[in-house]
């Protein structure tokens, strides 16, 4: 049985951050905290830098972002990286 997603916008700082209802558990798009927390022009390049470091180090957060579907400002919906409440605190 295939699981309803809802998707939603969160305001920090009045900055939008993505996130969406997946199994019953919020999940945030972790471009969009990067974003709003090191006020960066480019949050997605922050990430993937982060995520590379991340990586070399080791850390179990990357493998617990799972890519979800949210919408861009597009309009459409791609697949982004998300991390839940907990592990949004682990990579802040």
């Amino acid at each position: 049985m295939k699981q309803e997603t809802t998707t939603k916008i969160a305001l920090f700082q009045n900055k939008e951050i993505r996130k969406t209802l997946h199994n019953n558990e919020w999940w945030f798009s972790v471009v969009d905290v990067c974003t709003v927390l090191t006020n960066s022009p480019d949050g997605g390049a922050y990430w993937r830098k982060l995520k590379q470091r991340l990586n070399e180090e080791e850390s179990q957060v990357v493998t617990k972002c799972h890519g979800l579907k949210l919408e861009a400002s597009d309009g459409k919906n791609y697949i982004t990286d998300c991390a839940n409440t907990e592990d949004i605190f682990r990579i802040i």
